[in-house]
């Protein structure tokens, strides 16, 4: 029998810590980071120039808006609430701007910007203090929030929005820097870095405790209500923030953040999200996101209707319910070998 060269072993030791870093780093985005690179060799066979330079930077400015809104939603889930109001803000926020600009026509882009983020700021407000001061669970809070951007949004329109959104304002969501790279994807990585390091923080520390033991974390001396109202406002900035992306993209429509939620949602937790909190990563929800609009890209190349996103979605979300919830311990007893007696320190059964 041959024995391992003893020179071999520190390099194979090296090596095996590099793995460890690098599982570390990844936590629970690992699988989904896996996912999205299969899904991308997916794409790339079925459309040979998909992973061309121009089409990739087209597909990240398309999933731009989802990333940002999966990154607010991971703040808001992983300390065990919802936010079913983000696709009413946006396109709440498309249609303010444009209205807006019906009556301001020479309004500079950055202040129309930064109102529409107050705005966010504030319905996240909203929705936290009704859901921590009123105790309203914050599914039934955001669902009625929803609801109330949404009729508000018809009843101001009739359906048809009249206004129009200038070419300084759309540029961030379909113009590029130096010609090739989107502002849409400088953005993004705004957004996600920002996200990482507030989860890194001694907030997002406190947030995750809070999703895992809401009671725990308060004997602690965790300020659960202001933490999750925290996580709120950030929702409803970054799903404002998510308007004036999808503005910049597909122009103005009285349903342009529909479904968004529930995207948003499926792609947390496709990012390897715990629903109910506690567990997942920022870079876990935001490659879900990614992961989601190359599995819609991939099933449209496919000629595969679009009208079945939405049953992909409840499969994912269902399936990843279901794997969080299993008593993987259990199984592992369950089919482990068992002995037959204690055995000897020669090898042999003890009688």
């Amino acid at each position: 029998m041959t024995t391992a060269d003893p020179a071999d072993r520190p390099a194979t030791a090296a090596g095996a810590a590099r793995a460890r870093r690098l599982a570390a780093a990844l936590g629970t985005a690992g699988p989904v980071a896996a996912l999205l690179l299969a899904l991308l060799a997916a794409l790339a066979v079925t459309d040979p120039g998909f992973l061309e330079p121009d089409r990739l930077l087209a597909f990240v400015r398309r999933a731009a808006p989802l990333l940002i809104l999966a990154a607010g939603q991971y703040l808001v889930i992983v300390s065990g609430q919802f936010d079913l109001s983000v696709g009413a803000v946006v396109t709440a926020g498309v249609v303010a701007a444009a209205e807006f600009y019906r009556t301001a026509e020479n309004a500079p882009w950055w202040a129309v910007t930064a109102l529409l983020l107050a705005a966010g700021a504030l319905v996240g407000l909203v929705n936290g203090l009704v859901t921590t001061v009123l105790r309203v669970p914050s599914f039934i809070a955001t669902l009625g929030m929803m609801l109330i951007l949404e009729g508000g949004v018809f009843y101001w329109t009739g359906g048809s929005p009249q206004g129009y959104l200038p070419d300084d304002f759309r540029a961030m969501g379909r113009d590029d820097l130096f010609g090739w790279l989107p502002w849409a994807a400088l953005v993004c990585l705004a957004a996600g870095a920002a996200a990482v390091a507030l989860t890194r923080s001694r907030f997002g520390r406190t947030l995750i405790a809070t999703g895992d033991n809401e009671r725990a974390a308060a004997l602690s001396g965790v300020r659960v209500a202001r933490v999750r109202t925290l996580a709120f406002v950030c929702s409803g900035t970054a799903a404002a923030l998510a308007a004036v992306l999808v503005g910049g993209y597909s122009g103005v429509s009285a349903q342009a953040g529909a479904g968004l939620e529930f995207e948003a949602i499926t792609a947390v937790v496709l990012g390897g999200v715990v629903l109910g909190g506690g567990r997942g990563s920022a870079a876990g929800a935001m490659a879900g996101a990614l992961s989601l609009t190359a599995l819609f890209t991939l099933l449209n190349l496919q000629g595969i209707s679009g009208a079945l996103e939405s049953t992909v979605q409840g499969v994912i979300v269902i399936a990843a319910v279901a794997l969080g919830a299993a008593d993987f311990s259990r199984l592992r007893r369950r089919f482990a070998p068992r002995s037959t007696g204690p055995t000897s320190p020669t090898g042999g059964t003890r009688t």
